[in-house]
């Protein structure tokens, strides 16, 4: 049976331990390829953003998934409509894995634009609340078909190459935002939230961007936030 838009609404724990299981397979797409993820980071000359952007695709596609032929849309590095199966039931799936790739000094942290998720950003910035939605629907219709949106941040933590040394990556985080469905536990209003002010000027009229907290997000529900750690070869148990 596939789950209709109606039984997500009024189920919203379901819609979580969907997430928890679609962020399981994407870390372990990208465990089965960090040997490559490794050398590439190392070796490739393209910009940092550009590399995460790969590794991030070719990660996925070669794990490979459910395929719905529906197209998606939007500014993120991998995009598929799928099924998500599960024993008593499936539901369709608008699944979205965005690549960030940032210094290690800025590890805790994801940045995103709004078109990038389906909560709403509630948070107090210069000492104002404030209280913007996000752009993506919680339920994307397609073709008149209901896809629960699911979005997914791999976040990629490099150290800069020293002399001549390669630039070397040193972890990995992978994190699920969750759906706007989930709202009243994770940002129910301005003082209690996962969000951190973003690099754009307000006063420039610059559109707004916010930072993702991850120890926040972490602190609500612990598994939301799988390390993936190079220092000592490759570890990784996950975080429940």
């Amino acid at each position: 049976m596939t789950l209709e838009s109606e039984t997500l609404v009024r189920n919203v724990d379901l819609v979580e331990r969907i997430e928890k299981s679609t962020l399981r397979m994407v870390t372990q797409a990208l465990l089965d390829f960090m040997d490559e993820a490794r050398d590439i980071f190392a070796n490739e000359t393209d910009l940092v953003a550009d590399i995460g952007e790969d590794i991030t695709r070719e990660a996925l596609d070669r794990l490979g998934t459910s395929v719905v032929r529906a197209r998606l849309y939007g500014k993120v590095d991998y995009k598929r409509a799928r099924y998500v199966f599960h024993p008593e039931y499936s539901v369709r799936q608008a699944l979205f894995v965005d690549s960030k790739v940032e210094k290690l000094g800025g590890s805790n942290t994801v940045t995103i634009q709004t078109a990038q998720t389906s909560m709403r950003i509630r948070q107090i910035r210069a000492s104002a609340e404030i209280d913007e939605h996000g752009a993506l629907p919680t339920i994307l219709m397609i073709q008149g078909v209901d896809y629960l949106t699911t979005t997914v941040f791999v976040k990629y933590n490099y150290l800069d190459a020293a002399d001549d040394s390669p630039k070397r990556l040193h972890s990995i985080a992978v994190c699920c935002l969750p759906n706007g469905l989930l709202q009243a536990k994770y940002n129910p209003d301005a003082r209690h939230t996962i969000w951190l002010a973003g690099r754009n000027a307000p006063t420039r009229g610059e559109p707004i961007r916010v930072r993702l907290s991850l120890s926040r997000l972490q602190d609500i529900a612990p598994w939301r936030v799988q390390l993936i750690d190079f220092a000592d070869g490759v570890t990784h148990h996950w975080a429940t």
